[in-house]
């Protein structure tokens, strides 16, 4: 069954034109690799030196690798590290600062409150000094 058998030919939602699907490779590391195994092997077998001077290059190439990946491991390392350590400063004055925050918050509250209180024990006051007043007024009457 063809797309086309789907539409009506006077259907304007067809279109007629071709598409494409494109595939995605999972890696290309293999590839690479195997690659590199048969030229190495085949300029093994053209070497113009010995068996031995080849096995003393490879020797020197091989520490030389060694040497560039425990340096990039450990710039790797240390960018990481650094990261961290950047991260980790980053969060603490931001806790640091809300922490201030919510302190500044907690001491204007508790001002407010013993404000609040002073000034209903001062309204008290006043209150029951006017009701005195009044009895007193009251009973002069």
């Amino acid at each position: 069954m063809d797309e086309r058998d789907w539409y009506d030919e006077d259907d304007e939602d067809y279109e007629a034109e071709p598409y494409v699907i494109v595939e995605k490779q999972d890696s290309v590391i293999g590839p690479f690799l195997l690659g590199i195994a048969l030229g190495a092997g085949v300029a093994l077998l053209f070497a113009p030196q010995s068996g031995e001077e080849t096995r003393r290059g490879m020797a020197r190439s091989a520490r030389r690798a060694q040497n560039a990946a425990q340096d990039f491991v450990e710039d790797v390392s240390d960018t990481v590290a650094d990261k961290v350590r950047e991260v980790k400063s980053t969060v603490e004055e931001k806790l640091e600062a809300t922490l201030d925050a919510v302190d500044e918050r907690k001491r204007r509250v508790t001002n407010a409150f013993h404000a609040g209180r002073a000034a209903a024990r001062e309204a008290r006051g006043e209150l029951e000094q006017r009701i005195a007043e009044s009895k007193a007024a009251y009973k002069d009457i």
